[in-house]
């Protein structure tokens, strides 16, 4: 069952070549997170594996979304005053935040530190970082949601608010795919700045600041969507053309022609006109009715999609036009949008987000069994495998 074998043997060759180059120029991160970052490195054991840091800091991810779930499934919990959710809950989202931000940090140095560098440690780091996306955002919308109708994020903001995060993320690793560097992006910083404050903050005070008017009548929350978009539309996707525009001028892009280029965005632009269909015209109203169910499943098929983008990427291979997760998706939203399922419908996204979700894992754990065999290491090991 765990033995399935995505990664071809082409990309496997790939892998044995690849090299890792990243450029970071956040000044929140460069004179600022760095040096704490290479404080908190010098007490992590010498034995501890890299990937046991990132798996920890993805761990503490979901045991946060699971804890915050369990309080407010529906995303209405912070519509009442006093919110729903008790205080020790944020700050303990604010704790979990601050410490996956900080194993996702200095994984890439204790992996320099004990000379244990590896592909399948990228591809670990990058593949978990596409699933935590999503579930960071999804998380923070338990602080700022409300359905009294007046202040908050509803639950259709919230899967625009999703889809640009999402958008962002896969615009670096679509760069990367054409340039062969990694451009940090400037908002997983602030990001992660602003979510433990914003933890903190709903903590010290309440949900309450979030629904009341705190400068000439806009709320937190809009300045939070002007900083989302400021940072989107004006700042990385701007970037991401700039770095490979330049790429191009100076001939050092991975794929020459236009179709190769854009190639790895076809699934995942698919994969956005097909969920936003099935949003706008489902006829029982899914978004609304299941939202913590539908965008989890947002960002689990996301996760997969960007996933094999990145192994492409990694091992310089031509990606698959369709993804094959679009196929089963598009016949469930045809089914929804013509009336087909009916009251079955949430049912039918249960079903299918909990399917969705099975083989992303099972896609993760077999290509990490699969890479390790290749390079002949462990993935929670720094031991060396002993060849058969």
């Amino acid at each position: 069952m765990w033995r399935w074998r995505y990664v071809s043997g082409r990309q496997l060759d790939g892998f044995r070549r690849y090299k890792y180059s990243a450029v970071d120029t956040n000044p929140l991160s460069v004179y600022i997170m760095q040096p704490i970052w290479n404080k908190i490195i010098k007490i992590v054991p010498l034995w501890i594996a890299p990937n046991l840091l990132t798996f920890s800091g993805f761990v503490m991810i979901l045991v946060n979304y699971f804890l915050i779930s369990f309080y407010d499934w529906d995303y209405t919990a912070s519509g009442t005053s006093p919110g729903l959710v008790p205080t020790w809950v944020w700050l303990f989202s604010a704790f979990t935040t601050f410490c996956a931000y900080a194993l996702d940090s200095i994984d890439g140095k204790h992996a320099r530190r004990t000379q244990s560098s590896t592909p399948l440690g990228e591809l670990f780091d990058h593949g978990l970082d596409s699933w935590a996306t999503s579930i960071f955002v999804l998380s923070f919308f338990s602080v700022c949601s409300c359905d009294n109708g007046k202040a908050g994020v509803s639950v259709y903001t919230m899967y625009i608010y999703l889809s640009i995060v999402l958008f962002n993320f896969m615009c670096s690793h679509w760069e990367k795919y054409n340039t062969g560097v990694l451009f940090l992006p400037w908002g997983y910083d602030i990001s992660q700045v602003v979510l433990i404050a914003a933890y903190l903050l709903t903590g010290a005070v309440g949900v309450e600041v979030w629904q009341k008017p705190f400068l000439f009548g806009y709320y937190i929350t809009d300045a939070l969507v002007i900083l989302l978009i400021g940072f989107s539309l004006f700042l990385s996707f701007p970037q991401t053309l700039y770095n490979i525009h330049r790429a191009h001028l100076k001939k050092t892009l991975k794929n020459d022609s236009l179709y190769e280029g854009l190639l790895p965005l076809v699934s995942p632009l698919l994969l956005f006109i097909l969920l936003t269909v099935w949003v706008v015209l489902s006829p029982g109203n899914i978004l609304a009715k299941q939202p913590r169910l539908f965008l989890w499943m947002v960002g689990v098929a996301f996760s997969n999609v960007i996933c094999k983008m990145i192994i492409c990427q990694m091992s310089s291979t031509r990606p698959e036009l369709f993804h094959w997760f679009l196929f089963p998706l598009a016949l469930v939203v045809y089914a929804a949008i013509s009336g087909l399922l009916g009251w079955m419908e949430e049912a039918v996204l249960a079903v299918f987000t909990a399917l969705v979700t099975a083989a992303h894992v099972h896609y993760g754990v077999c290509v990490g069994r699969q890479l390790s065999e290749h390079l002949n290491i462990y993935i929670f090991s720094l031991k060396k495998r002993v060849q058969e």
